[in-house]
């Protein structure tokens, strides 16, 4: 069976700290990161199999970076997993082009069955 990687990116390191100990707890293999610099580089070193993707990260924006993966010829497979606080979320995450969504705070047990439906949709 294929290992189960994720790509946090999130800006603020108490939630990157918590879904870490979460998804490596559901036997996911995880990559966190603070920042969307370089997004397709982060990618291609941690080959995920999902990433979730913040709204409010430095420098050019969640949305700006979901962008870029979902036109990359090679990455654009890859679900991504939108998540902010902000109220208007599914606006925000079909803008970027994500493929599901999530609103912060959200429960443990929504959470995990959204990374499970992310997995199953993934075409690698």
């Amino acid at each position: 069976m294929k290992m189960k990687r994720v790509l946090v990116c999130d800006d603020d390191k108490e939630i990157l700290e918590v879904l870490d100990l979460i998804l490596r707890g559901a036997g996911w293999e995880v990559t966190t990161s603070e920042h969307v610099n370089g997004i397709i580089e982060l990618i291609a070193n941690s080959n995920p199999s999902v990433i979730v993707m913040d709204n409010w990260i430095p420098d050019t924006g969640g949305i700006i970076a979901t962008q870029h993966i979902k036109s990359h010829p090679v990455y654009r497979s890859i679900p991504v997993v939108y998540s902010t606080a902000n109220d208007n979320i599914n606006q925000l995450a079909k803008q970027a082009g994500a493929d599901l969504a999530i609103g912060k705070p959200f429960d443990l047990a929504d959470f995990e069955q959204i990374m499970e439906q992310a997995y199953l949709l993934n075409k690698k």
